[in-house]
């Protein structure tokens, strides 16, 4: 899930379809929207963010230290025109990066993986689940060094419960990274489809099932 905060809804639209063709939700704020959402959010929403695009808003200055008292997720700063002066000011105060617009969302997708991995270097490009590889750069993983083809929705399950291997991750969680926590048109349940799909495919390729379910906790992924 990624946040786009810029006050022209033309960019803040613009962003929200390129990520949709990616398979990632996002959602876009006008700033004085999204002040007023960061503070009321729940953590569990906070928690699926995966990385801030701060564009043109008013005062933006302020905003990485609004984030930062929340939020840990890769933030990055959109310039319309090069200027030193506005680059240096803004790192300054806190992003973790910045780019001239127009700019591709592949390439902000990969710049946020690059700023998550410098600050885990436990979490490198790709982790091993048994024979299995997983990718967190889009890729599909590989059992045995051969594609194991994921729809978009599995893929990115998978990705996320490699990434909190051994941990506990309820339905809502796990929706509200995949599909975003303000997006009403799918139903949560649809997270069990999905999940049942995915152990299937799993087990056919890897000999055994790595996700652990206990009813009202969640699921969790384990290594055999």
């Amino acid at each position: 899930m990624f946040i786009i905060i810029d006050d022209r809804e033309i960019v803040t639209a613009g962003y929200t379809s390129g990520f949709e063709r990616e398979g990632i939700s996002s959602i876009g704020f006008r700033a004085p929207e999204f002040k007023d959402w960061m503070g009321a959010a729940p953590d569990t929403d906070i928690g699926a963010v995966e990385g801030f695009l701060l564009g043109n808003c008013e005062d933006r200055q302020s905003f990485p230290r609004l984030i930062r008292d929340r939020c840990d997720a890769p933030l990055i700063a959109l310039n319309d025109m090069p200027n030193l002066e506005m680059t240096l000011g803004l790192f300054a105060v806190g992003v973790d990066d910045v780019v001239r617009q127009p700019v591709h969302v592949r390439e902000i997708i990969a710049r946020a993986g690059a700023i998550q991995r410098r600050a885990t270097p436990v979490s490198d490009e790709c982790s091993m689940i048994g024979d299995m590889r997983v990718y967190f750069d889009g890729r599909d993983p590989e059992v045995n060094g051969e594609v194991f083809v994921l729809p978009r929705r599995e893929r990115r399950i998978l990705e996320y419960m490699v990434k909190n291997q051994n941990k506990r991750l309820t339905k809502e969680k796990i929706f509200n990274f995949v599909y975003g926590f303000c997006n009403d048109e799918v139903e949560e349940s649809v997270v069990e489809s999905h999940i049942s799909k995915l152990r299937k495919k799993l087990r056919g390729r890897l000999g055994f099932d790595p996700i652990d379910s206990k009813r009202y906790m969640g699921y969790m992924l384990i290594s055999n």
